[in-house]
């Protein structure tokens, strides 16, 4: 299994915790395709306010595997995304689409199966007429996301790791599921994670 793979296997929530619990997106988001997961280094996209041209444009430079990151200025309920423009994102490989704005055509992109992640969900649209910027950092729900940091995305939400620490927090990952493995076959045993934890102690001490 691929590292991307592994990623995606292990979940947001067990990598936001094992990297340290730093880098995850603290915005609600609407899971277009129910029970995805998906795990890839972000292609980032500034749009105009309220445009959608440069999602047409980064669609030349998608690269197979890569996740859409696709922003404005200021998040607004505007659809930056569509049937049409995703149909295209998955033609070319994309591995996913985060969206901090509206998208549309909720239940054909459902049918097309490409995992999609959105602020909202509107029927507005945008304007096609601004040029903005491709492969540039940008700020999602207070997390900084680079070109080729790499996204983790499922129904938790989507947690961030560096580029340079993908490999870090995999093995970090996988040996939090392993102690959670052990752990769970103690609590299906009986035992209470209020005293595996120590927590029993923190209660009683301040009684």
């Amino acid at each position: 299994m691929s590292t991307l793979d592994e990623l995606a296997r292990l979940g947001s929530a067990t990598v936001y915790e094992a990297g340290g619990r730093g880098g995850y997106l603290d915005v609600d988001l609407h899971q277009i395709v129910p029970a995805s997961r998906v795990a890839g280094p972000a292609r980032t996209v500034r749009c105009g306010q309220d445009d959608n041209l440069m999602v047409h444009a980064v669609m030349a430079a998608v690269q197979p595997g890569d996740v859409l990151v696709l922003t404005m200025p200021e998040a607004r309920a505007v659809a930056l995304v569509g049937d049409l423009l995703a149909t295209q994102a998955k033609t070319h490989g994309a591995a996913a689409i985060l969206v901090d704005a509206s998208v549309r055509d909720a239940e054909e992109l459902v049918e097309l199966g490409l995992p999609i992640w959105a602020r909202w969900l509107r029927v507005k649209g945008a304007t096609k007429a601004i040029v903005g910027e491709l492969d540039v950092p940008v700020v999602i729900g207070g997390a900084a996301i680079r070109p080729g940091d790499v996204l983790v995305l499922d129904g938790d939400g989507v947690a961030v790791v560096g580029a340079e620490r993908v490999e870090e927090v995999l093995a970090a990952s996988l040996e939090r599921e392993a102690k959670e493995r052990v752990k769970r076959a103690k609590l299906q045993g009986g035992a209470l994670s209020y005293d595996l934890d120590g927590l029993r102690a923190i209660v009683e001490a301040d009684s």
